[in-house]
């Protein structure tokens, strides 16, 4: 158990309840996959409070409708858009180098962007698309800018996870799907693994350099990230909620979690946890149950095997 305080948030809060007081005046914040969803609601929430804002997309008109949007409604002009393309290292390497010569500090990173239960594919440098995209692209990105993260500190990374790493744990013979059958929902569910996985091992580096890490579950949302699902997709995942009652967040209540990680004071002094409904989970390695985080997630020997194999991915040495 986690001796962080019980949180006064709950599932049905907002990015608005969990920000309320919170000035984020002079502090920087990148939040990947801003152009829509959870990220764009998390941008705006962020922007709200006084950050400035980099918002990352893969369609840079897209996202600058989005940081349109937000300025106006904000009266926040300090947001900005780049191009980023998670499932493409070279792309992930031109943005750091990029956000590096602007800025010298990093206060807050949200890794939001992500794909969820699509068709098989592989990324441009050859990765199961799930995996590749989902950890590897932010595994490289959020090691790239740790000096900047250092030179911010305080600062927090925050990786939005997902209930769904309950799937599986991650397949260190197997992670992209060479010689293993292809399963839409087990490849999300190792990749959501690995999130948290890297959030444990991330921590654990930075930890003493003013630099914490979290993992969270934002919870069922309608959005984007659901558009390669189908029916029996949905039946699927209802089917492991008590009664096959899967409830659904609107999308100030999915953002509420990640903005939660990254600002609350609560959370002070504390690393390497698995969040949902803006509060510590608890591990749960019960299948019946669909809370919770699974103790395969928190491991910390599979944190490190896992930092060892992504270097290896990535074909570089990112012992920070």
């Amino acid at each position: 158990m986690s001796d962080v305080s019980p949180s006064r948030f709950s599932f049905d809060s907002t990015t608005s309840d969990v920000l309320e007081g919170v000035d984020l005046s002079g502090r920087r914040a990148l939040v990947t996959g801003a152009s829509g969803g959870l990220g764009e609601e998390t941008a705006r929430a962020l922007a709200a409070c006084g950050a400035h804002v980099v918002m990352t997309a893969r369609d840079v008109t897209k996202g600058e409708r989005a940081a349109e949007g937000i300025r106006a409604s904000t009266g926040n002009p300090s947001v900005e858009v780049d191009e980023l393309e998670l499932d493409s290292l070279a792309s992930v390497r031109s943005f750091v180098k990029r956000f590096l010569s602007k800025y010298d500090a990093l206060h807050l990173l949200i890794n939001n962007a992500g794909v969820m239960m699509c068709p098989f594919s592989r990324t441009r440098d050859g990765f199961e698309m799930q995996f590749g995209t989902n950890h590897l692209g932010h595994f490289l990105l959020t090691c790239l800018l740790a000096p900047a993260l250092v030179r911010g500190a305080p600062a927090r990374v925050v990786n939005v996870s997902s209930g769904g790493h309950r799937r599986a744990p991650l397949n260190f013979d197997d992670p992209n799907f060479e010689t293993t059958v292809y399963d839409k929902m087990v490849a999300y569910g190792q990749s959501k693994t690995a999130n948290v996985l890297f959030s444990v091992g991330l921590d654990r580096r930075l930890r003493d350099r003013g630099v914490r890490a979290f993992a969270i579950h934002p919870g069922a949302i309608m959005t984007e990230l659901g558009r390669h699902l189908v029916p029996e997709d949905i039946e699927r995942m209802r089917a492991r909620f008590p009664g096959g009652k899967m409830v659904f967040k609107e999308v100030p209540q999915g953002a509420a979690t990640q903005c939660y990680a990254a600002t609350s004071p609560d959370l002070d002094g504390h690393g390497g946890l698995y969040l949902e409904d803006c509060g510590v989970a608890e591990r749960n390695d019960d299948d019946e149950k669909p809370h919770g985080v699974k103790s395969y997630a928190l491991d910390a020997e599979a944190a490190e095997r896992l930092w060892q194999l992504s270097e290896e991915l990535v074909g570089e040495r990112l012992e920070l």
